[in-house]
C-alpha cells in the first residue's frame, strides 16, 4: 500500500446537482474513471467520505440517498472501480429532521469518518494520506487529518479556491480535475 486517498463525491468524482435524490441525475466526471484505476493500480486505498446533509434538511430521504449511492457505486464498479471504503455523514446542526439535528464529529471538516476509515482497514499511522475534494471543508479536513490536499476546479472549486486565497488556509495545490489530482498524488508517492 502506497498510501490512502479520501475522495469527496459530489463535484470531486460526480457533476453536483444540488441535493442528488433521483439516480438517473448521477453523472460520473470526466476522467474520474482513469483517474481512479490510475490510483488503485499505484497502489492506493480509495476512500469516499461525503457530508450529505440533504436528509438532515429535509431535501432528500434515506431511501433516495441509498438509491443514489447504489447508483454512484455500480457506475463507477461497471467501470472496473471498487472503493475500499465509503462513508457519508447525514447530520446538520440545524437540520430539520430532528433524527439527523446535531453536531457530529464525522462532518466534514471533521475527521471521524477518516478515522472509522483507517480503522476498518488497518492503515498505519505512517501511511501517506491524500484528500481530493472541491470545497474548503475538505481542505480543512484533510489538514486535520494530517493529509496532503488537492482542491479541484470542477464543482464548486472555482469560487472555493478564491476564498481559500482571501482566507489564509490554502490547499497543498488546486488542479483543474480528478486527472491532475491523480498525477499529482502519484508523483508525490514517487517522491517520497
Amino acid at each position: 500500500m502506497k498510501g490512502i486517498v479520501f475522495l469527496d463525491r459530489d463535484g470531486t468524482l460526480i457533476e453536483d446537482v444540488g441535493y442528488i435524490k433521483d439516480p438517473a441525475r448521477v453523472r460520473i466526471l470526466p476522467g474520474a474513471v482513469a483517474a481512479l484505476r490510475s490510483m488503485a493500480a499505484g497502489g492506493y486505498l480509495l476512500a469516499v467520505v461525503s457530508n450529505q446533509s440533504g436528509l438532515a434538511r429535509g431535501k432528500i430521504t434515506r431511501a433516495e440517498m441509498e438509491a443514489v449511492n447504489g447508483t454512484f457505486l455500480a457506475g463507477f464498479r461497471k467501470e472496473g472501480v471498487v472503493f475500499d471504503a465509503v462513508e457519508y455523514c447525514p447530520h446538520h446542526p440545524q437540520g430539520a429532521v430532528a433524527e439527523y439535528r446535531r453536531e457530529c464529529p464525522c462532518r466534514k471538516p471533521g475527521i471521524a469518518m477518516a478515522e472509522a476509515v483507517l480503522r476498518r482497514l488497518a492503515v498505519p499511522e505512517s501511511c501517506p494520506r491524500f484528500v481530493v475534494g472541491d470545497k474548503m471543508t475538505d481542505i480543512l479536513f484533510g489538514i486535520r487529518l494530517g493529509a496532503k490536499t488537492v482542491l479541484v476546479g470542477t464543482g464548486y472549486g472555482g469560487p472555493e479556491r478564491e476564498e481559500a486565497r482571501r482566507g489564509g488556509v490554502a490547499p497543498d495545490v488546486f488542479l483543474p480535475g480528478m486527472p491532475e489530482a491523480a498525477q499529482w498524488i502519484l508523483a508525490e508517492g514517487r517522491r517520497s
